[in-house]
């Protein structure tokens, strides 16, 4: 889980961070023993999206993309060898997006008093992927801002058309699905009770698969008041427990099991993790802070669970490799090219070329799950259309044959 901690430094300075921590005593102690004064260790509210409005007191979140269109423009006037505060000001004159230039205000005013980049935007670690403030500061220790800024912005680059590839996958199978179950619904409820009404005034014996299919069709009609609001209240129940701790964990580790999808969202989040983890350590992050905030990138609750592990295990000397064999979720192919970069001392390049393996698996698994989805839900569709129409004029065969 992320904590978000407000500490005093050796120093005298006062900064706020995200952590991940298993509980909240836990990251106290490990705070205080790397000499930290704690003042506050809170939970982090997640937000999920970066584009929603504020509601109810809470900060508006940064648009993903305008985001990224920030840091492209910030790596620009620094490259152009413009001093950080003149080009906060530059920024700032021009600037629209309201909750940006919140954000961007106070962290010029931080900037002026005195403080880091990287910790006047850990202030606002809420609004902006994890691995932002991070990244920021193994700039300023390196001394190359702009070239590390440039470097979060092919990661993030890099993300977000992965999540877009996978995201505009799915919307068609959706799409499908939703207009299946609209159309049944509308047979079963409309079309199937007229002719329930007619077959009543025939008095005809009906064959148990037309029994059935008017019997389904009169409970939703009759009972769609109370199915409506069952299924809100269900499917509100079942977000609030999805947004805790077990439910994220045991919602995540279910779309791993699914069929097809699953190794798609499996492959997803471990691109995720190392692709987060390279862009750290080539930053010039040490690798356990670069482990810590890479597993808390993760998108996949119960892939991050499995994975938190493995700082421990790296903290008290054990080889990265190691680590995540026994998380048992690290595909064995990253686990081997993982240990062919430690003992190269390629790391990073490794991670890198994992991610694009993983993300080029994707985009494989994602195209051909869609030339299987079309003719499997037309067929889908086809048996269901069929099944009802059969149910409904099988009755009027059999009283035309008595007729006769």
């Amino acid at each position: 889980m992320d904590y978000l901690c407000r500490l005093g430094t050796p120093e005298g300075a006062v900064i706020e961070e995200v952590h991940h921590a298993a509980d909240a005593e836990a990251l106290r102690r490990e705070l205080q023993r790397k000499g930290y004064h704690v003042f506050e260790v809170r939970p982090r509210r997640l937000g999920g999206s970066l584009s929603w409005p504020r509601l109810g007191g809470r900060r508006r979140k940064v648009g993903t993309q305008r985001f990224l269109v920030f840091n492209q423009e910030l790596a620009a006037l620094l490259g152009a060898g413009l001093p950080l505060l003149q080009a906060l000001d530059l920024m700032l004159e021009r600037l629209e997006d309201p909750a940006l230039r919140e954000v961007l205000e106070d962290v010029r005013e931080r900037v002026a008093s005195g403080q880091e980049l990287s910790a006047a935007f850990e202030a606002h670690a809420d609004q902006f992927p994890r691995l932002y403030a991070p990244s920021l500061k193994a700039g300023e220790r390196s001394g190359d801002l702009e070239k590390v800024i440039r470097r979060f912005v092919r990661y993030l680059q890099l993300v977000l058309e992965a999540r877009k590839r996978v995201v505009s996958a799915l919307v068609y199978p959706a799409v499908l699905v939703v207009l299946s179950i609209a159309m049944i619904t509308v047979m079963t409820v409309y079309v199937v009770p007229r002719f329930a009404l007619f077959y009543a005034d025939l008095e005809a014996e009906l064959p148990l698969i037309t029994r059935v299919t008017l019997a389904v069709g009169s409970f939703l009609q009759d009972s769609w008041l109370v199915i409506v609001p069952a299924l809100l209240v269900a499917v509100v129940g079942f977000r609030q427990w999805a947004a805790t701790p077990a439910g994220e964990i045991a919602v995540d580790r279910l779309q791993l099991k699914l069929p097809v999808l699953g190794r798609v969202f499996h492959s997803f989040a471990i691109a995720e993790l190392t692709r987060s983890l390279a862009t750290l350590l080539e930053g010039g992050l040490p690798l356990v802070p670069s482990l810590e905030i890479a597993i808390g990138a993760v998108g996949n609750a119960y892939v991050r669970d499995r994975v938190a592990p493995s700082v421990q295990m790296v903290r008290e000397g054990k080889a990265l490799y190691a680590a995540f064999e026994q998380s048992e979720v690290v595909d064995d192919i990253a686990i081997d090219m993982i240990k062919v970069g430690e003992t190269t001392g390629a790391l990073a390049t490794m991670l890198n070329n994992i991610a694009d393996f993983l993300d080029q698996e994707v985009e494989i698994r994602m195209q051909r799950l869609l030339a299987l989805v079309e003719p499997v839900m037309l067929v889908f569709m086809g048996l269901i259309i069929a099944l009802l129409l059969v149910s409904v004029y099988l009755p009027m065969f059999s009283v035309l044959g008595e007729v006769r």
